[in-house]
């Protein structure tokens, strides 16, 4: 981090003494005022629900620039490594800081290929869950539960230990959430093959069967290839932040996940591509959008659009062009055009980018809204989105976790409060309680 020659002095209007604190200067973005001092020197806290204007940590990982609709995954656009690379070189990318070369993408690809199966007692975990369960809290116990099996890497002090829990867990998260899938619908589970790429390996755990051999699509791998690299990482979210915070206390990097995955599965979060597609299958038909529109724009219908806008993004989500581009391609592929659902939604889209009252409000399409439509033509369920979103963040959250553990200036994390309760007061006897 670098001191800049600026400082920023506090004063207080009821005659205390100023403070001068620091500012430090990130490599773009906003600098930050440092107030760890603040406490110590003035007896106060600084109030911000929901950390909007606090930097909880520095990261060399992901940048964003909401105004300029800009991601960054180790400085390289998301533009270029959506169409340049595949999906485990991102993640060579993001744990590492620098792309692979040949040998050392071979080596990663072949490592975390060769550490897929999960361990064989993980079927009785499943058994122990309703078949009709959320794929989210399946994967929240059996994620959790990894720890129980691999102790030999759960030193978290010792970098070895690190990289092969991130290859574990990049490795496992797909076999978890295909085992999730099968047990939904009663179906056996489905052993990976090393011979397979990471996606193509994952849509055969999901849709292949013992009767017949899985065709491999690769158009449709390649969308869902797309699909993880897009969501890789996205700097601190809420899920990402959770990781971290939980990862400050010193728990394994199992359980660390599991906290990701907990938190990713609110809808405003990992939740949001399930709402979208929700949503459309809850307008119905092409003949109703006027009428949920009209509602959408009553501001006392309580009626939200699911899948537009981005409290990040100001002016466009860079991930949803290059989405949009993927849910053509696959629509194309299948031949699902003329399909009721994807009509609605390709009609609700053009409505989003012309109509005033969406241009204005800057309410585009998003990524979510079109990962939903590209997952729901795969043949992915609904309630398993999420779970797609988990595997494609793993990554993120465990390059997250892993630097933080590495930062020497990492702490337990420790919010501070405003607190609005009632003072101190003793206990009044029973009778004399109202």
């Amino acid at each position: 981090m670098n001191i800049s020659d600026n400082k920023a002095t506090l004063s207080f209007s009821d005659g205390s003494p100023a403070i001068d604190m620091p500012i430090y200067k990130g490599t773009v973005g906003p600098d930050v005022i440092d107030i760890r001092k603040l406490y110590a020197q003035t007896g106060k806290f600084t109030y911000d629900p929901g950390f909007m204007s606090t930097a909880a940590c520095n990261s060399s990982i992901t940048y964003i620039d909401g105004d300029k609709g800009e991601l960054l995954y180790r400085g390289y656009p998301i533009e270029q490594l959506a169409v340049n690379c595949d999906f485990l070189e991102t993640c060579y990318l993001l744990l590492n800081g620098e792309l692979p070369n040949a040998e050392q993408n071979k080596k990663f690809s072949d490592t975390v290929t060769k550490h897929t199966m999960v361990h064989e007692q993980m079927q009785f975990f499943f058994r122990g869950f309703r078949r009709d369960a959320h794929p989210m809290s399946v994967l929240v116990g059996t994620v959790g539960a990894l720890a129980s099996f691999y102790h030999d890497s759960l030193d978290i002090n010792d970098p070895h230990h690190r990289e092969v829990s991130a290859i574990r867990l990049i490795a496992k998260m797909p076999t978890l959430v295909a085992m999730a899938y099968k047990y939904s619908i009663g179906q056996p589970f489905v052993y990976p093959r090393n011979d397979l790429s990471y996606s193509a390996n994952f849509m055969r755990m999901m849709f292949g069967n013992p009767c017949e051999e899985y065709v491999v699509n690769d158009v449709l791998v390649r969308a869902l290839d797309r699909i993880l690299i897009l969501h890789a990482d996205h700097e601190q979210n809420a899920s990402t932040s959770t990781v971290r915070l939980a990862g400050s206390s010193g728990a394994n990097p199992f359980a660390c996940i599991a906290a990701g995955i907990a938190c990713l599965w609110g809808p405003a979060h990992g939740g949001a591509n399930e709402a979208a597609l929700n949503m459309l299958k809850e307008i119905g038909t092409v003949e109703n959008i006027p009428a949920f529109i009209e509602k959408v724009k009553d501001k006392n219908s309580g009626v939200k659009l699911m899948g537009f806008g981005h409290r990040v993004y100001k002016n466009f989500d860079p991930r949803a062009k290059l989405m949009r581009e993927t849910c053509h391609e696959v629509l194309d592929e299948l031949g699902l055009h003329d399909d009721p659902l994807f009509k609605l939604a390709m009609a609700l889209e053009k409505i989003a980018l012309e109509d005033e009252y969406f241009v204005s409000r800057k309410l585009y399409p998003n990524v979510d809204f079109y990962s939903g439509i590209v997952q729901s033509a795969l043949g992915i369920p609904v309630s398993l989105f999420t779970g797609i979103f988990a595997m494609a963040r793993t990554i993120g959250w465990i390059a997250q976790w892993n630097e933080m553990i590495a930062d020497p200036e990492q702490k337990i994390g420790r919010p501070r409060q405003l607190f609005i309760g009632s003072p101190a007061r003793d206990v009044p006897p029973m009778a004399t309680r109202k």
